[in-house]
């Protein structure tokens, strides 16, 4: 018998942060931000008030939710800090991203540019040494993020990583299926890719 979906406390929201983005992500960035707050979860992001990160954060404290920012401190002259959100205060980009790390569940990647890319392939890359089990899952619209998985097909193709790889992540076309999708993967604890596997 299968266990049960477990309960996620925390997800963190990796997104862009361009008010250039096309209206649709905005949308689907608050959409989300909206659904964690209704579901009890805290939303843990970049700390940012602009673009998906500003929609989803702004959307989850509208909804009586929960939200965590956090940022370096040489881009708070630059960010718009949405009100309510509680921050955290670091020093460095690394630091960053560990703490979000820290204080999360489950991770939803939504579009993005380059920051959002780095953030997503190092929590894969994270994965793949074993450093931890929790669940990502790609928000891919009309396949946004395709080229990324085609890439990592051509590395299992080239046996550059086993084909466990592609049970460390899953992608949905449907923002409602996030939270679905997160909490149905694999928990904390479960075995993560091999390291040091040979790929026959």
């Amino acid at each position: 018998m299968s266990s049960p979906p477990r309960r996620l406390k925390s997800v963190c929201v990796f997104c862009g942060s361009s008010g250039a983005a096309d209206s649709a992500y905005l949308v689907a960035a608050a959409h989300l931000g909206a659904a964690l707050a209704h579901h009890g979860m805290r939303l843990v992001y970049g700390g940012g008030g602009t673009g998906l990160m500003g929609a989803c954060a702004r959307a989850a404290r509208a909804a009586g939710g929960e939200v965590l920012g956090v940022m370096p401190q040489f881009l708070m002259a630059e960010e718009h800090v949405v009100e309510g959100v509680t921050l955290d205060i670091v020093g460095s980009m690394h630091e960053r991203k560990l703490r979000m790390f820290e204080e999360s569940d489950g991770f939803a990647v939504l579009p993005g540019a380059i920051g959002t890319l780095e953030e997503a392939v190092e929590l894969l890359s994270w994965r793949r040494l074993g450093l931890h089990a929790k669940p990502i899952v790609f928000y891919n619209p009309g396949g946004f993020w395709d080229p990324l998985f085609t890439l990592f097909a051509q590395f299992q193709a080239l046996r550059l990583i086993p084909p466990e790889f592609s049970e460390c992540w899953a992608a949905v076309d449907d923002v409602d299926q996030m939270l679905r999708t997160l909490e149905s993967l694999p928990a904390e604890g479960a075995v993560a890719v091999p390291l040091l596997q040979t790929i026959a």
